[in-house]
C-alpha cells in the first residue's frame, strides 16, 4: 500500500506501507540516493511474521516531493517524526542503512516514545572525520563516487548493477534503478540535485555519531559489512571493527551482528538474514515490553 503523508512545508512523503496483525511496528530508513523500495524484500519479511511495516523516501528521494532547501539531517528526523504521528505509529523499531542510521539515531534520542529499539545497518558507528581530514576531502571522496550517467540508458544502467552486484536478486536490482529519474528522452539523472545532495553531505559531516549516544536507551542492534578476514583485508577488517567498537561500548544496551564479506547495500544481498536479525530484535523489544508490563504490576 502506498501512502502520501503532507508535510507542514508543502512537501508529501511517499510511505511505502505492509499491514501487520500484531507486534511492534518496523520503520525503515534508506541511506543516500537510495529509496524505500530497497527495503521491498526485507519488508516482505517482516510484514509475513505479523508486523506493521512503514518504508519512508526521504525527501528528494523515490517518490517523495522534492524541496526547495533543508535537507540537513535535524529536518530528515523531523519528517519520520512526522510521518509517524500522522499514521499514528508508535514504539516502532527503526531500522536506517547508512545516511539513514544517523537520522535514526537524532530520531531515537529526541523522540524516545517514538522508538523502542533501533538496528543501525552500516551506519551510525563512525563519524566521516576519521577517514577524511576535512569537509573537502569527504565531499570530494563522495563525488568522486557517483556513477557518470551522461549518454546512460535504463538498461546499461541494469546491465551495470547486475554486473557489480551479482548476488542481488532482480527485485534489488530494479529498486536501486528507482534512485534515478528517467526522462522523456530516455536520458536518466539523480534524483537529489547536487546542491541536495551536498546539503545532506555537509549535515552528515556536522553531525557525529557519538553526540546521540548518551540519549539512546533502546536496545540496538549495530550491522556492519566487514571484509572476509584474510592477510590482504585484514587491517579493514580490524579497522571496522575498532569503529564499532566504541559505540558498542557507549550504548547502553547494544548488541553487534557482523556482515562478514558484505556489501554495503547489506538489505539488497542478504534480505532473509537481515529481516532476521530485525525479527530477534523486535522479540527484544517485546519482552521488555512484557517485562516492564510485569514489573509495573
Amino acid at each position: 500500500m502506498d501512502i502520501s503523508v503532507p508535510l507542514g512545508d508543502a512537501v508529501k512523503l511517499h510511505v511505502r506501507h505492509r499491514e501487520g496483525t500484531g507486534g511492534p511496528p518496523f520503520l525503515l530508513l534508506h541511506g543516500l540516493d537510495s529509496n524505500a523500495r530497497m527495503w521491498d524484500l526485507v519488508a516482505d519479511r517482516l510484514a509475513a511474521e505479523g508486523h506493521p511495516v512503514y518504508a519512508v523516501d526521504q525527501r528528494g528521494h523515490g517518490d517523495s516531493d522534492p524541496a526547495d532547501d533543508d535537507y540537513g539531517n535535524e529536518t530528515a528526523a523531523a519528517d519520520i517524526a512526522a510521518v509517524a504521528d500522522a499514521l499514528g505509529v508508535t514504539r516502532a523499531v527503526v531500522a536506517g542503512h547508512s545516511w539513514g542510521a544517523l537520522v535514526s539515531l537524532r530520531l531515537a534520542a529526541r523522540r524516545p516514545g517514538l522508538v523502542a529499539g533501533l538496528a543501525l545497518i552500516e551506519g551510525g558507528w563512525a563519524h566521516a572525520s576519521v577517514v577524511c581530514d576535512s569537509w573537502e576531502q569527504f565531499a570530494g571522496l563522495l563525488t568522486m563516487s557517483e556513477v557518470d550517467l551522461n549518454g546512460a540508458t535504463l538498461d546499461a544502467m541494469r546491465d551495470y548493477q547486475r554486473a557489480v552486484y551479482p548476488d542481488w536478486s532482480a527485485e534489488a536490482v530494479e529498486a536501486s534503478l528507482h534512485s534515478l529519474r528517467v526522462h522523456e528522452d530516455g536520458a536518466l539523472t539523480p534524483r537529489l540535485s547536487p546542491t541536495q545532495r551536498n546539503a545532506i553531505l555537509r549535515s552528515i559531516w556536522d553531525d557525529p555519531p557519538a553526540q546521540w549516544y548518551p540519549a539512546i536507551t533502546v536496545p540496538t542492534l549495530l550491522m556492519p559489512a566487514v571484509p572476509k578476514p584474510n592477510r590482504r583485508w585484514e587491517p579493514l577488517f580490524e579497522r571496522v571493527r575498532s569503529y564499532v567498537e566504541p559505540a558498542v561500548a557507549a550504548l547502553p544496551d547494544a548488541t553487534v551482528r557482523e556482515y562478514v564479506g558484505g556489501d554495503h547495500d547489506l538489505h539488497a544481498q542478504h534480505p532473509d538474514e537481515v529481516a532476521e536479525d530485525l525479527l530477534r530484535l523486535a522479540r527484544n523489544v517485546q519482552r521488555r515490553a512484557a517485562l516492564g508490563d510485569r514489573t509495573a504490576n
